[in-house]
């Protein structure tokens, strides 16, 4: 039976790439008040009992704070010293991707009854890839911010805390039309530069009623810091134990290209001079 490529497979929509938090990401941590995100960071590390290692090594240092481990079957749960809470998963390429160590999804706890409001605003402002997923208690809305990362908004009946300023980065292929509505919507927070602009408040594209407040820092993919090489250090390396050329610690795992078997000649007057220089790359291994 013929075969063929899901091309959908690899579509990202508008959003391409979740860089920072105030999957290949970083964290900007600013001296100060702390900020706290309103719901969990999740995170992919190569080594469970690496890192709880680890974590066990500072529990001392951090007794007093809001410091927490906790673990069950799928993942690790963190709270850092000041309240942020982070999801360590292990590495899973049916759930992530091929990830070894990043940040596939970020998880926001909103009010009840706003999920869908926030997949259609992303959906239909921004051209993002979006799910609305289950029903009452924790309908999710998913938006794609990049290959393997998401946004995700979990409804919750719980008090949630109010906002203190905190932020996210994403680049965009379409910068000028989202801007354009942002602006006739008066949502903008910032013109920062010609590459870059900010806002806040999601809003219900009907009523214009903010749903979640979130700031983001939107930028183009002509902007002089997209796609720069980041460095995620490897915690193993010690002077006690040191591996030469081994500080750097590779975010991604290897990922298959296969070609499939039986996937059937393209049509057309030149298709057999096509076949045919496709059976010389192949046996050249091209």
């Amino acid at each position: 039976m013929a075969q063929h490529y899901d091309r959908t497979a690899e579509d990202l929509g508008n959003i391409v790439m979740l860089e920072h938090v105030n999957r290949k990401s970083q964290f900007h941590l600013p001296t100060g008040d702390p900020w706290v995100l309103r719901g969990a960071i999740g995170l992919v590390t190569p080594d469970r009992q690496a890192l709880l290692k680890r974590l066990d090594g500072v529990k001392k240092q951090l007794a007093g704070t809001k410091f927490k481990v906790a673990e069950n079957n799928d993942y690790v749960a963190v709270t850092c010293p000041w309240g942020n809470r982070f999801n360590m998963h292990s590495p899973d390429v049916e759930r992530f991707g091929a990830i070894n160590l990043g940040m596939p999804y970020l998880e926001f706890d909103v009010p009840a009854g706003t999920a869908k409001g926030i997949e259609k605003f992303y959906k239909k402002l921004f051209g993002a890839q979006t799910k609305l997923e289950g029903n009452g208690s924790g309908r999710t809305a998913r938006i794609s911010v990049g290959h393997q990362q998401e946004l995700r908004f979990r409804e919750t009946e719980r008090k949630i805390p109010a906002y203190d300023g905190h932020h996210i980065q994403v680049y965009v292929r379409d910068f000028s039309g989202p801007y354009k509505e942002l602006k006739k919507r008066e949502l903008l927070t910032e013109e920062s530069n010609a590459y870059q602009y900010r806002w806040e408040n999601i809003v219900d594209l009907d009523s214009n009623e903010t749903l979640f407040a979130i700031e983001h820092e939107i930028r183009s993919l002509t902007h002089p810091l997209y796609a720069r090489p980041l460095v995620n250090r490897n915690p193993s390396q010690s002077q006690q134990y040191y591996q030469m050329g081994g500080d750097e610690w590779d975010w991604e795992l290897p990922r298959k290209n296969e070609r499939l078997p039986d996937v059937p000649p393209l049509p057309g007057p030149s298709a057999a001079a096509y076949a045919k220089r496709r059976a010389t790359r192949m046996a050249r291994a091209m």
